[in-house]
């Protein structure tokens, strides 16, 4: 057990590269996670990191060892959860990423955890395209194009992006009736915080060949909470997700615009490694949120909208 024990601070400290980081996700002290690591190194007589007064990173033998101790902690867990599944009580800590619009997967994520207490959830919000397998993530809910053929997925439903504006704004900026309306508009963006980059606003110009509007750049923001609260104050038009103002829109706070340019829809999956069993948390898991999640989306998972 002690040497399992070492493995897992090696593994820690290796993914984190970190003596402090490795030790606050153990719950010991820096010094605790530095003397395991000596300890390791001297029985397996090679040095399996570089230090600095920065940070660690693994030597050439040190990543051949972490791919090795990554197999071996994958086989402890197996055991672990074929002993769980005797008793049909899934539990333990699940690794789970999910976009930065978390007012969607979150209803379904209380619900969970309502269902399943003895599941430990560890949520990682990010709009980046994660290393499922190297950061260690169970199971990942994405939107967008698969790239990754080491994962398993499911459709859970689509959503459109849509143009949205007070009906105070419109009232008194005008409503566009085309794309290059909006050259007159205050237009609210979204930078996504990892790349930094704008997302773009997918329309079909009014004719064809037609030059792509140049947007005014009213104001950025690398928040969708941010957007949302400042288009429904009034401040101009913002391109948002159908889901995050399906509510706003039904009860007339805000109004679409421009709905037969927009061009852009979005499919949701759900996707766990496909190299490691499906352990009885990640499969619970998935499929409470294949039933649960495409609730509270506009487009349902057949790809029908919703009325």
């Amino acid at each position: 057990m002690d040497r399992l024990s070492g493995l897992e601070v090696f593994v820690q400290t290796a993914e984190r590269e970190s003596f402090v980081a490795a030790g606050r996700a153990l719950g010991i002290s820096a010094s605790a996670v530095s003397k395991s690591i000596s300890r390791l190194e001297d029985r397996v007589a090679v040095r399996l990191f570089q230090r600095s007064t920065r940070s660690v990173r693994l030597t050439s033998e040190g990543q051949v060892f972490l791919e090795r101790c990554h197999r071996i902690m994958e086989e402890v867990e197996a055991a672990e959860n074929e002993l769980t599944a005797m008793n049909q009580r899934p539990r333990g800590r699940l690794k789970v990423g999910l976009p930065l619009a978390a007012g969607l997967p979150l209803p379904v994520i209380s619900s969970f955890m309502e269902r399943y207490p003895e599941i430990e959830l560890d949520l990682d919000f990010t709009d980046r395209v994660a290393d499922v397998i190297h950061e260690g993530l169970d199971v990942v809910i994405r939107g967008g194009e698969l790239s990754d053929s080491r994962l398993v997925s499911k459709r859970l439903g689509s959503y459109r992006v849509c143009l949205v504006a007070t009906p105070r704004y419109l009232s008194t900026r005008g409503t566009p009736a085309k794309p290059s309306d909006l050259a007159n508009h205050a237009c609210l963006h979204y930078r996504y915080p990892t790349s930094g980059k704008l997302e773009e606003w997918p329309m079909r110009q009014s004719r064809s060949g037609a030059a792509a509007v140049a947007l005014p750049m009213t104001m950025v923001a690398s928040s969708l909470i941010a957007l949302l609260h400042l288009v429904q104050d009034g401040r101009g038009i913002a391109c948002v997700p159908d889901f995050a103002v399906k509510d706003a829109l039904a009860e007339g706070r805000l109004e679409s615009v421009l709905d037969s340019y927009m061009t852009r829809s979005v499919v949701f999956h759900i996707l766990w490694p496909s190299s490691k069993r499906m352990t009885p948390k990640v499969r619970e898991f998935v499929d409470f949120v294949v039933e649960r999640f495409g609730m509270d989306l506009v487009t349902s998972a057949t790809g029908q909208r919703r009325d």
